[in-house]
């Protein structure tokens, strides 16, 4: 049975719909794995291991902190800035404290400045892996293990970078379900 013009126009509309709605669905998670795997944006890599190679150039990491509008915590880098040769670990810290009286959960997102350094900039280990959460009154200082891959001074436009500012930002996210009962019932025993 064949389908006559209105139809046909219809049932392609419906088709481009459809398609177009796939595709907004799936965008946002292929352009974070784009961006994780080639560094675009200044979104750093993820190493599992050490760089095997260490150069005499020294290249200088700032750290930044932000929070979220509504982000109740203080956050910030213990340490403003390092220096570190090409393919050396480093390690740095990041200090949070959770003022308030009640327990809140964040998660951190992060980027790396210049972007051409992002993809150059390899995280061995970092707190923004998982999410964070502080009791009331807790401060604590989160590790960053990280190095800048040798092989940033064999591209064109990042063979030229001195300094990379790796930035944080935190958000407040819901508590994981144990600490969600624990807060209820904290609430529950105040009254």
């Amino acid at each position: 049975m064949a389908l006559s013009g209105p139809q046909k126009t219809v049932m392609q509309t419906l088709g481009v719909v459809v398609f177009m709605g796939g595709m907004a669905w799936a965008a946002v998670p292929f352009y974070d794995w784009f961006c994780r795997v080639t560094g675009f944006g200044g979104t750093p890599g993820v190493a599992e291991q050490v760089s095997e190679e260490i150069l005499d150039r020294v290249v200088t990491v700032r750290f930044d902190a932000s929070k979220a509008k509504d982000m109740p915590w203080d956050f910030k880098p213990v340490e403003r800035e390092m220096d570190v040769r090409i393919g050396e670990t480093g390690l740095a810290f990041y200090e949070a404290y959770n003022p308030t009286d009640r327990p809140i959960a964040g998660q951190a997102s992060y980027n790396v400045a210049p972007y051409s350094a992002g993809g150059y900039f390899q995280k061995i280990a970092c707190f923004c892996f998982d999410e964070q959460v502080l009791q009331p009154g807790e401060r604590v200082q989160m590790p960053v293990t990280f190095f800048v891959d040798p092989e940033i001074v064999e591209d064109l436009e990042a063979k030229y970078v001195h300094t990379i500012t790796l930035s944080y930002t935190f958000y407040e996210i819901d508590l994981p379900e144990g600490y969600a009962a624990l807060d209820v019932q904290a609430d529950t025993n105040k009254n």
